[in-house]
């Protein structure tokens, strides 16, 4: 049905037909949050909502930009460089054509039209989705013959370089290298990764978002990273780590009085204990123990609530609310924090009850509804 209703809205645009049609996802991280920067793996996966994109070349010369989620559009020549201008969403289209063409690519005209169902600034990584999605079709397009995480990598430089905004490799390598059914568990400095089997039979992956805008998420970002480097440097006294996450627990008890800063201990805490929960993540997932794997979510958002401090009334409210909720097994904040997304695994026959029980919990607390849509572990970047 999504697909007949681009390819009129195609025609409505461009008064002719599309000739390819792409889609590349969101993303959700499972487990492993704050602990990319500390030297940690992270755990990944692509959702079943994301990005499409339907594209014809052209002989114009142009790059037109158009897209159903906004009203801003832009017809650009074809030209050696670009610069963002403003913050319009076309930017990040434009990026990957700028460095594709840095990198010694040669692009033509093209009319491409966007269309996306993740919610925008949610942290489900639309912006990974688009910037892979535009890379991914040029590769195919124009016979580049780029694999995924070299997609994956130049994305990466298009949020860091073009956008300004300094993103690690997790949401590009997530939506471009997903697969069906599988988590991957991703060393973010290394580019090491493993798939893990996530076959959630009769659960759902379900996605509610808070709908409270991100304002702190960059501002206390930089903060927990520092923090991380201050207990890591007075801990590297008398242990020979470059990372926190080099550090088991038990030998973080040891050493933990050489933090000697309540604050700084609540942080490296955070990051020992979700790394060593990663881990046991990983094991449960491989032997199919998805209600431990559960356990650990709630105890990840305990971390990060308690001792990372990253959380918030709003996501708080959503994991509460499925503490109480027998046929939930498990849910946690992902992403930065400070609003943004919670995750849950619910059993599907559930589903709607838990939707309609979770929003008027939600509601009645915080006074505005959230938003939750079912999900399912998917594949990263095709054709369709």
């Amino acid at each position: 049905m999504i697909k007949a209703e681009l390819e009129k809205e195609f025609r409505n645009r461009f008064q002719r037909e599309a000739t390819y049609h792409f889609f590349c996802p969101g993303r959700v991280n499972l487990i492993g949050e704050h602990i990319d920067y500390n030297g940690g793996e992270v755990m990944p996966c692509a959702v079943s909502s994301g990005t499409w994109l339907l594209l014809a070349r052209n002989d114009d010369k142009q790059f037109r930009f158009r897209c159903l989620n906004f009203s801003e559009t832009a017809d650009l020549p074809v030209q050696p460089a670009y610069t963002k201008t403003g913050k319009e969403w076309f930017n990040y289209p434009l990026g990957v054509i700028h460095h594709l063409q840095q990198a010694g690519h040669v692009l033509e005209g093209m009319d491409l039209l966007y269309y996306g169902n993740l919610p925008i600034g949610a942290g489900l990584s639309s912006s990974a989705s688009i910037e892979v999605v535009t890379a991914f079709a040029c590769s195919n397009v124009f016979g580049l013959h780029l694999d995924n995480i070299s997609i994956a990598l130049l994305a990466k430089k298009v949020e860091n370089e073009f956008i300004g905004v300094n993103c690690g490799i997790m949401d590009q390598f997530a939506v471009a290298m997903g697969q069906q059914n599988k988590a991957i568990l991703l060393n973010c400095d290394t580019l090491d990764y493993t798939y893990l089997p996530f076959e959630i039979g009769d659960h759902i992956l379900a996605i509610i978002n808070s709908n409270k805008p991100r304002t702190l998420a960059d501002s206390k970002y930089n903060e927990r990273f520092a923090e991380c480097g201050a207990a890591l440097q007075r801990l590297q006294q008398e242990l020979d780590v470059k990372y926190l996450c080099e550090i088991t627990p038990e030998v973080f008890e040891q050493y933990r009085h050489l933090v000697a800063d309540p604050i700084l201990e609540k942080r490296a805490l955070h990051v020992v204990t979700e790394n060593e929960r990663v881990k046991l993540a990983g094991k449960a997932l491989e032997a199919g123990r998805l209600q431990e794997f559960g356990q650990l979510m709630y105890a990840s958002h305990r971390s990060l609530k308690e001792l990372y401090e990253v959380s918030g009334r709003e996501l708080d409210t959503i994991v509460e609310f499925c503490h109480t909720y027998a046929p939930c097994i498990g849910a946690r904040m992902t992403g930065a924090g400070f609003g943004g997304c919670a995750i849950a695994l619910v059993q599907r026959d559930h589903f709607d009850d838990f939707a309609e029980k979770v929003s008027a919990y939600y509601t009645e607390r915080i006074g505005y509804a959230p938003g939750i849509f079912a999900s399912a572990p998917a594949a990263g970047v095709r054709a369709v």
